[in-house]
């Protein structure tokens, strides 16, 4: 039993230092100001972007575990403001929008990933 606390408590460390990281990334220079609800959000069409699903705009409004369809609304025109995501439209339908993230949004995850490079080097 304390070889688990002991691996529970390196795993919070682990996590705690990589927080950390993160925080102070975010209060870079030229980061991107995006609070909680965008960096979800963000966080969610980067992801069904890699799955070759992209987000679509109706799709995004439904994402009621983030937040209500009006703060999402504003959390799409915060994000474009920012630089993160850009609206395309897919083949001849030019009615549906759908949310990718631009080279900004690939840069900030990359910076992130190697946080957690050197989050797990010095575990």
């Amino acid at each position: 039993m304390h070889g688990k606390t002991y691996l529970n408590m390196d795993s919070k460390q682990i996590y705690l230092r990589f927080l950390n990281l993160i925080h102070a990334l975010d209060g870079a220079e030229h980061a991107p100001v995006m609070d909680l609800d965008a960096k979800k959000l963000l966080e969610v069409i980067a992801v069904r972007h890699a799955e070759e699903k992209p987000l679509t705009v109706t799709d995004a409004m439904a994402l009621s575990s983030i937040a209500s369809p009006a703060t999402l609304h504003r959390k799409i025109d915060q994000l474009r403001e920012i630089g993160m995501i850009d609206t395309v439209f897919e083949g001849k339908n030019r009615r549906t929008k759908y949310l990718v993230p631009t080279q900004v949004a690939h840069d900030y995850f990359a910076q992130v990933g190697d946080v957690m490079k050197q989050v797990l080097a010095h575990a």
